[in-house]
């Protein structure tokens, strides 16, 4: 009974966020409460949840420091450089500016964090996307796929997890795997490509002038408005704006490019002084993530503050800072917590163990010796419909020990678990996925039903391309 409602508070969950019957805050709250309560332990529901808060506590406050951190690198042009080297590689063609995100956010995934990798990614490719009028989901489908498997890296989490639950060393599980998953990669920025031509189809080409002049126009219109409304004078300049005025057919090429990013070259919140200061922290911070130095959130913690200080000295700029990045810092940290409710339903009646046990009764006798390939299969459900710690150490070791039963080695099982990652980072379990859709303002639902099926074919090609080279 516990296995099947499982089941039917997930399939719940994402069927009304897809059909956008409720919102994902108020789904992950009420309704593994009311199947709390079909399942007979309604009065327990409030030690679930407690449970649930304290085990994601360290993660949400990593998530608000992490954003206010980020959020202020953004303000004093920290990524700037990073978003012009873009650009001239995408000019204002769709193809190259999804392509550019996959590839983006494939090397900011070097750090091994998806919440940093997907602040970074977004805000360096949202405004490109907006001003082109291109299709968000396909940039957090992309992004959430090249992450996904890069999060793999043995200091990302997962290859950790396996070879603690079945005492392995972390680069024979690794190492191995590493042509597999180039070839996932590879997987995944030619399916960027097409998706990338897809939407130059949708759109047409577009020259980086006539883009500009558009902007222009809109720029003209808008001043208008504002002159008849009682003057421009009321208004504010955000850190995302489209420019420091309206610009003259005079401007050379440099500026247009510029402007074209929609981060304004001549913001006042720019800091470029103190760039190689910023630079050097930031690399601090994330080596220091890298090498587990101390907790991911103390080290948020502990930079956001450094940067804020020698940044804004006065406490007036600061507050402005922290103001502007709130809206970013409730609506993850408060989805992080209602996901708290989920997970802990899940764990604290017992459904996910039930479920877990389910899918490995019903796998045939005669598929013994292929438990890899199994455990690969496997790997993508059950990395989505539950945390990562719940799968390697609830479901993997009883795989492995069926496997080894058939002579499967454990390295074969704990390199197969690797493969559902491209999917996992878009289950709604994950809290990084909430950073991801908050800051491109997309509906999960949507993002949900754009990237699973292209996720999962990842995952397939990773497994294949596992199997041929004869590593699982």
């Amino acid at each position: 009974m516990l296995t099947i409602l499982g089941f039917a508070m997930i399939a719940t969950f994402l069927v009304l966020i897809m059909m956008k019957k409720m919102s994902p805050i108020a789904a992950l709250v009420l309704i593994p409460a009311l199947f709390c309560v079909f399942v007979g332990k309604g009065a327990k529901l409030g030690d679930y949840v407690i449970d649930g808060v304290t085990s994601l506590a360290p993660t949400a406050a990593m998530l608000m420091f992490a954003i206010v951190y980020f959020g202020v690198m953004i303000d004093v042009g920290l990524f700037d450089p990073i978003v012009r080297g873009i650009l001239k590689f995408a000019k204002a063609d769709p193809m190259r500016i999804v392509v550019g995100t996959a590839i983006l956010a494939a090397i900011v995934s070097l750090d091994g964090d998806g919440s940093t990798t997907f602040m970074i990614t977004v805000s360096a490719m949202y405004p490109l996307y907006k001003r082109l009028k291109m299709s968000l989901v396909v940039m957090t489908g992309v992004a959430a796929m090249a992450n996904g498997v890069m999060n793999t890296l043995p200091w990302g989490g997962p290859t950790a997890r396996a070879a603690t639950a079945l005492k392995l060393d972390a680069s024979e599980i690794f190492v191995p795997m590493i042509p597999a998953l180039l070839v996932g990669l590879l997987g995944v920025f030619v399916l960027s490509y097409f998706l990338g031509l897809r939407e130059r189809k949708r759109l047409g080409v577009l020259t980086l002038d006539e883009v500009l002049v558009d902007e222009k126009v809109e720029e003209k219109e808008s001043e208008t408005v504002l002159v008849g409304a009682g003057g421009s004078g009321d208004t504010k300049t955000p850190v995302t704006s489209g420019g420091a005025g309206s610009g003259t057919d005079a401007e050379d090429e440099d500026d247009d490019e510029e402007r074209f990013t929609v981060l304004d070259p001549n913001r006042a919140t720019l800091r470029p002084k103190l760039y190689w200061f910023n630079a050097l922290v930031t690399l601090t911070l994330l080596t220091a993530m890298i090498m587990e130095w101390l907790p991911i959130p103390v080290l948020f913690l502990l930079g956001a503050a450094l940067v804020l200080t020698v940044n804004f000295p006065h406490i007036p700029d600061q507050k402005a800072r922290l103001a502007a990045h709130a809206d970013n810092v409730l609506n993850v940290s408060g989805m992080v917590f209602a996901a708290a409710v989920f997970t802990g339903v899940l764990q604290g009646t017992g459904m996910v163990d039930h479920m877990a046990r389910w899918m490995v009764d019903v796998i045939p006798e005669g598929m013994g010796p292929h438990m890899a390939l199994v455990t690969g299969l496997l790997s993508l459900p059950l990395t989505y419909f539950m945390s990562n710690d719940g799968f390697y150490f609830g479901v993997l070791p009883v795989l492995a020990e069926a496997g080894a039963a058939h002579g499967v080695s454990p390295l074969e099982m704990a390199r197969a678990s690797l493969v559902g990652q491209p999917l996992h980072m878009s289950s709604p379990l994950v809290p990084a996925v909430y950073v991801l859709v908050g800051m491109a303002k997309v509906e999960f639902g949507d993002h949900t039903k754009f990237v699973v099926k292209w996720a999962a074919l990842t995952c397939l090609i990773i497994l294949a391309a596992g199997m041929l080279f004869g590593i699982i």
